[in-house]
């Protein structure tokens, strides 16, 4: 098969890569190198392979071999290999060197020059022989030369000028064995050339970009100390002020890519110029630090931070306290409201839509409950519930009809409304058509979200569980769609003293009547997202968790097509721009 020279009396074992600081001296690296019969990976074969072990400078291991193909070599590629048919008649098939190609490059960084030719045949081989492929970690000196090298410098990133350029000891002859062993000496020249800069690991040389100065890179000592668990980060600065709050499953490696060339964000920065240290919060699990960095960015408004730095900034439909009570859109929400929606003319217009079809008074004068309400009909504006006198007696209906609308009791709104949608399509008035739909798409969508998470928020405790990736159980406590407690079992551990534990010291919640029971959106649709997804168990409920029959839910189809026609509108509106 070909020969395999290991290096006798190599102390050391291999690191795993999953190490984000994995230094560049105890990084393995496996350089490989092919000859095919052709450029296609589906089509054309392996002829041969050639690949070189290296740790820290020293050579620990070589493999080479010819690779009988199965088929005739093309004249075009003898001339430029050397390789003839002839030369690979005893030659072993690819399903006898793949298999000890993969073990020879178990737990390395495989890299090639070119790497997506090189590991797109390998790859294709495999699934042909239904071979599990491993995740290799990999690394293309071609990519990597772009980054590191000048235009000046290096005006080609071919293997031969890249040799030339670092006086390889290996000319590159387009035999594998040889151009691997080229490829070694420029990736030895390229790390060379970054390990002045402060690239040290794996990670940085992969991320490296010739824009992040050394005392950027510099700063990775904040992160020393960080644990490889989940939590979430602030980043704080000269006066001790929080810049930035952010989460990861690992905080260590997550913390230390903002050092890298990974993180291209301008903001990001500037913000990593003014930092001083990093605190952390560590976490149960990923759950448990997304509801920490929403309660840190609410707490703090970091400046660097884009989102939920508001939490309750959304705005809601609700019935004014009046005798005559009438739709406004406020901030606050009150018992029964509507919402959030994100911009207030979205919610001006789905409150505009809703008092029409309920006929809700629109004017704002104030009447006294013994009073009535008469306004006369005007042909352009005017008030929604204009007409006959009412008295409040006769109004109060009217404000029930919302109530039970919000509730999801009756949804004769949305119906009276994509009717009128279909009249005015019939019509032929498709502009105003489209507004009424848009309208009313955004209404439900925002019921949607009213009914969805309230019926979360409405539950007194709730205790769910999913598998961890080690095998044992992620929990969570819910109590009023806030996260009371969180917590793990590891593998081997019995689950429910551990949800007993946790039960006894969550924390208590103290709800009120709003639709979600005090708790901030945000907090309450991040939970449901995580109860919605795959794998989730309910251990425990205390009450009725369900969203109504006839809610806005039963809608989501039509919401979900219209979305998608509007898209579309949009798309054929900027190609005629």
């Amino acid at each position: 098969m070909g020969r395999t020279r290991p290096e006798d009396g190599v102390a050391g074992g291999q690191l795993a890569f999953d190490e984000l600081d994995t230094p560049l001296r105890d990084t393995t690296f496996v350089v490989v190198d092919l000859e095919t019969t052709g450029g296609r990976p589906g089509e054309d074969a392996i002829t041969e392979i050639g690949a070189v072990k290296v740790r820290g400078g020293r050579v620990l291991g070589e493999m080479a071999t010819l690779v009988d193909p199965g088929r005739s070599i093309p004249p075009s590629i003898v001339q430029l290999t050397g390789i003839t048919s002839a030369m690979l008649v005893d030659a072993p098939r690819i399903e006898r060197v793949l298999p000890a190609f993969l073990e020879f490059a178990r737990g390395c960084v495989l890299v090639a020059h070119n790497a997506r030719f090189d590991t797109g045949f390998l790859r294709a081989a495999a699934v042909r022989m239904d071979l599990a492929w491993p995740r290799f970690q990999v690394l293309c000196t071609v990519q990597l030369a772009r980054r590191v090298l000048t235009r000046a410098e290096a005006p080609s990133v071919k293997l031969s000028s890249l040799a030339t350029l670092f006086t390889s000891s290996t000319r590159p002859t387009h035999r594998a064995l040889d151009d691997a062993r080229a490829t070694v000496d420029v990736l030895h020249g390229l790390m060379e050339r970054v390990g002045n800069q402060g690239v040290q690991s794996y990670a940085e040389l992969v991320d490296y970009l010739p824009t992040i100065t050394a005392a950027h890179r510099a700063k990775r000592t904040l992160a020393a100390g960080l644990p490889h668990a989940p939590g979430v980060y602030l980043f704080r600065g000269p006066s001790d002020e929080v810049l930035y709050v952010g989460t990861s499953k690992n905080l260590h490696r997550r913390v230390r890519t903002y050092f890298t060339g990974s993180e291209t964000r301008g903001r990001m920065k500037e913000m990593i110029a003014l930092a001083t240290r990093v605190d952390h919060v560590e976490c149960s699990h990923a759950v448990e630090a997304g509801v920490h960095e929403l309660r840190l960015i609410s707490a703090h408004t970091p400046p660097y931070n884009r989102r939920s730095k508001y939490p309750r900034k959304g705005w809601w439909i609700a019935l004014t306290r009046e005798s005559f009570p009438r739709l406004s859109v406020v901030r606050t929400p009150a018992p029964g409201a509507i919402g959030p929606f994100a911009q207030r003319t979205t919610a001006v217009e789905s409150a505009a839509l809703v008092a029409e079809h309920l006929r809700l008074r629109s004017c704002t004068r104030r009447i006294r409950a013994s009073g009535v309400h008469h306004c006369e009909q005007e042909s352009v504006g005017g008030c929604t519930a204009a007409g006959r006198p009412t008295t409040a007696a006769e109004y109060a209906p009217l404000a029930d009809a919302f109530r039970r609308f919000a509730d999801g009791v009756d949804v004769s709104v949305v119906e009276e409304a994509v009717a009128r949608i279909d009249a005015l399509s019939e019509d032929l008035l498709f502009e105003t058509a489209a507004r009424v739909r848009d309208r009313t798409a955004a209404l439900l969508t925002a019921l949607r979200t009213v009914q969805r998470l309230g019926a979360l928020a409405a539950v007194g405790q709730l205790v769910a569980a999913r598998r961890a990736e080690d095998g044992g159980w992620e929990f969570v406590v819910v109590r009023h769609g806030r996260l009371a407690a969180a917590g793990v079992s590891r593998r081997g551990v019995a689950p429910m003293p551990v949800v007993e534990a946790l039960i006894a010291g969550a924390e208590t919640v103290i709800p009120d009547d709003t639709p979600l029971r005090g708790t901030t959106p945000e907090e309450v649709a991040l939970l449901a997202r995580w109860l919605d997804s795959g794998g989730v168990r309910i251990v425990d409920v205390t009450d009725r968790w369900s969203e109504p029959a006839g809610g806005a839910g039963r809608w989501a189809p039509w919401v979900a097509t219209v979305r998608d026609a509007g898209r579309r509108e949009r798309e054929r509106t900027m190609a005629w721009a």
